[in-house]
């Protein structure tokens, strides 16, 4: 993903959320797919689907059972 997929994908995020700490950034030596973060936290990944010449993005967070304590 270049830099201006990462910069759109980011800015929707942010509005859909309505949080401005939304980060997506490139991954290391992947280049169909981002990391996406909250401030400083790591939240999930973001992969780029490109099928049959439609493009998507496919957001994926894992939530952790230790994450759901109280």
């Amino acid at each position: 993903m270049d830099k201006t997929e990462l910069e759109r994908v980011q800015r929707y995020l942010r509005t859909l959320f309505g949080n401005p700490q939304i980060k997506v950034t490139a991954r290391p030596k992947k280049k169909d797919s981002a990391e996406v973060y909250l401030g400083d936290e790591f939240i999930g990944v973001l992969f780029k689907d490109e099928e049959d010449g439609d493009l998507s993005y496919n957001f994926q967070m894992a939530i952790l059972d230790t994450d759901l304590e109280d």
